[in-house]
């Protein structure tokens, strides 16, 4: 089986709005089902920075990220997927594949992974690490900002080894989510106007989604005009600064007076959420990627949820991790995905903090957390 005793750093969160400490933490035995992944690169992500700061609650202590990449160095009883040496991306989402709605083609709703998962286990309840002998708490069922870890076979999924891991850790979140959400939630159709808001990581994956898909004009809006400048590197064909100016009026005025085919919002803010609907024309495709804590109430013009128009929450981008992480990373392959351009800071795992003080002050899109090989 292996893995027990085994000792490794990871960067743990003790408590909420403390900086996150390099602590040795130690491995039991892998179970059945188990994938030991020998970290290579994790990307630090919004989600991760919400915990820290507690807008998003946690049990503590916890080890961080869910945005990993790495090479498979050891396996539980009954796994047939992976072997000891695959490179893998790690999903945050693993499903158990035969509850309630895996049997209904919605894994996102894994029932052992939304019952686990908020309590910092793995997707069989238990918890396999440990911090000065008690239990050490597992966030998204990876914890990637660490040396090694612990996840379901059905969240490590095997990549070509040609894609170097600190690409490669991009695909296990922001890129599935912005660019998934423009290919299997709302499919954007060749030639159609899009409407991107918010350009940071899953908003830059949203609009290089739909410019993948050949859609028409492509509307990216954001306050930051460096966050625009590279929507527009990204595929954008219009920038919208709605700081500035109507964005609504000037979202109309580029799709013929009508407002946008497809619509993902990326911001996960209320005046947001609202251009979202306002911008959308009759029958438009809306989908929410940003989100806001959940208590928080978003009020919205009622007018603006008439004319047919269909939204729906995404959080994943409709992910088949097995299907659509090895796609992603050969397209990058390819030379049609861009992965590159995301990566705005390379830092030790001792330097993590310094990632998410460039988060707070606005100034990463991705901070990747490089392992030694």
């Amino acid at each position: 089986m292996g893995g027990a005793g085994l000792e490794f750093e990871a960067a743990v969160l003790r408590r909420v709005g403390a900086p996150l400490s390099i602590e040795r933490v130690r491995l039991a035995e892998l179970r059945h089902g188990d994938v030991l992944v020998r970290m290579r690169a994790s990307g630090l992500c919004h989600t991760d920075l919400e915990v820290i700061e507690g807008s998003l609650g946690y049990p503590l202590p916890i080890v961080l990220g869910h945005e990993g990449a790495g090479v498979v160095e050891a396996v539980g009883p009954g796994v047939t997927l992976v072997a000891t040496g695959d490179h893998v991306v790690c999903s945050w989402n693993p499903s158990c594949g035969h509850c309630f709605y895996c049997d209904r083609g919605q894994p996102i709703l894994c029932e052992p992974f939304t019952e686990n998962q908020p309590r910092g286990r793995l997707l069989d309840g238990g918890i396999r690490l440990a911090l000065d002998g008690a239990p050490l708490h597992h966030f998204s069922v990876v914890s990637s900002h660490a040396q090694y870890a612990v996840v379901p076979e059905s969240g490590a999924v095997r990549v070509p080894e040609a894609i170097p891991f600190d690409r490669a850790c991009l695909i296990g979140c922001g890129v599935m989510t912005g660019v998934g959400a423009t290919h299997n939630v709302a499919p954007v159709e060749m030639g159609s106007n899009v409407l991107v808001i918010g350009c940071g990581a899953v908003g830059l994956n949203a609009v290089q989604g739909a410019a993948l898909k050949r859609a028409g004009r492509i509307v990216a809006v954001d306050l930051d005009p460096v966050k625009l400048e590279r929507a527009a590197a990204f595929g954008a064909t219009d920038l919208v600064d709605p700081g500035t100016s109507d964005a609504v009026a000037q979202v109309r005025r580029l799709t013929g007076g009508r407002g946008a085919d497809f619509v993902y919002e990326c911001a996960g803010r209320e005046p947001a959420m609202r251009l979202a609907f306002e911008a959308a024309r009759p029958g438009a495709e809306i989908v929410m990627l940003g989100k806001t804590n959940v208590d928080e109430t978003v009020s919205f013009r009622f007018g603006s949820l008439m004319g047919e128009r269909r939204f729906v929450r995404s959080s994943y981008g409709g992910a088949r991790p097995r299907r659509d992480f090895p796609l992603y990373a050969q397209a990058y392959l390819d030379g049609g995905l861009k992965l590159d351009e995301l990566i705005t800071h390379r830092l030790r795992l001792e330097q993590i903090n310094e990632g998410f003080d460039a988060m707070r002050r606005g100034e990463a899109v991705r901070c990747v957390i490089e392992f030694d090989g």
